[in-house]
């Protein structure tokens, strides 16, 4: 892995922490419709993302 895909890697686990965070407080507290599924999209997204980085 490349000093840039680590770089890239580090930055996507500090953007999934919060992510994680509102996405279960939005569970709790449904105010927003669309707003969990959004969430989940996100961190879906960035989990896919971070798994092809690790995989090259």
């Amino acid at each position: 892995m490349d000093k840039k895909a680590k770089k890239r890697l580090d930055v996507i686990n500090k953007k999934l922490q919060p992510l994680r965070l509102r996405l279960s407080g939005a569970r709790q507290q449904d105010d927003e419709p669309g707003e969990v599924a959004a969430l989940e999209k996100e961190i879906a997204d960035l989990e896919a993302e971070a798994e092809k980085l690790k995989q090259s």
